[in-house]
């Protein structure tokens, strides 16, 4: 099988002159055929055609990259975001379902905990504190973990704000959502039956110069001391005991972690304590929407 084809192309001494070549190619390797048929190349042209392969380097210097997380996605694909209709004194008003549930106190935390999440999770406990802080705030949890500034900003948040944070695990709380889980308050973290907990020291990495990495493996380790402090603190597990369950992923049941303490209820059912506070005075809110 031979290839025919047309070379257009300007003169350089010449631009305004074009120069033409036609030009008949016979494969180097006429005994590879890539139709669709059963027979297989010589084994001779396979070792010809690898033998002409050149190893490619590159001496572009690697990005660097310092991530305090499991490489996990934190793609989100909320496509149908269910609406709900409320009516009042006032007429209709549609809401999505995760405001109107913010509206009754209630925060979600769904996926891979990044900048993104974190941002907007801070600016809805911050929110929520300003209108009412004697109120608590119910916070429901599915979530993988993610990085660790961005889970430190929301612990942090919660621990800022008057309002008490009840924690919920529902399908699991895994590395930094295990922190946020625990880092409820007292008597209010809770999980579902079939919720799985999971913790484990934080991972990352780093590519530069030789004084660069050790600078980030000292931060990596400061972190990893923080980590374990705020679980014994939470938890009220010695640091050793911490630090011995941390060292590889540590799966727990919901009675395992209550056990551990990083629950303190295992719930199949919503208690009265977690009914939204806005079914008191519903009609008044009702009203003044």
């Amino acid at each position: 099988m031979a290839l025919s084809f047309k070379i257009t192309e300007l003169n350089p001494l010449n631009p305004n002159k074009i120069l033409n070549s036609s030009q008949t190619l016979k494969p180097r390797y006429p005994s590879l055929n890539f139709s669709k048929s059963n027979s297989k190349p010589k084994p001779t042209a396979m070792k010809a055609l690898f033998s002409s392969a050149k190893l490619i380097t590159s001496t572009t210097k690697p990005k660097p990259s310092f991530l305090l997380t499991p490489k996990i996605s934190t793609t989100r694909a909320y496509s149908l975001i269910p609406m709900v209709i409320e009516h009042s004194s006032r007429g209709e008003r549609a809401y999505d379902i995760f405001s109107r549930l913010l509206k009754e106190r209630i925060v979600c935390i769904n996926g891979p905990i990044d900048d993104d999440t974190s941002h907007v999770v801070v600016a809805q406990l911050l929110f929520l504190e300003s209108e009412n802080p004697s109120k608590p705030i119910h916070m429901y949890l599915n979530s993988p973990g993610g990085q660790v500034t961005a889970g430190l900003a929301i612990y942090d948040t919660m621990q800022y704000i008057r309002s008490p944070v009840t924690t919920i695990c529902l399908g699991q709380a895994a590395s930094m959502a295990s922190l946020l889980l625990a880092a409820g308050a007292k008597g209010e973290r809770k999980a579902l039956p079939n919720a799985t907990i999971m913790i484990h020291q934080p991972s990352g990495g780093y590519s530069g110069q030789a004084k660069d990495m050790t600078i980030h493996t000292k931060q990596i380790v400061r972190v990893w001391d923080a980590l374990n402090q705020l679980y014994c603190k939470h938890t009220g597990q010695p640091l050793d005991v911490i630090q011995k369950n941390m060292d590889r992923d540590y799966f727990m049941t919901p009675e395992e972690a209550k056990e551990f303490g990083i629950i303190d209820d295992v719930i199949d059912q919503r208690p009265m304590t977690l009914v939204t506070d806005a079914v008191d005075d519903e009609g008044k809110q009702k009203d003044s929407s």
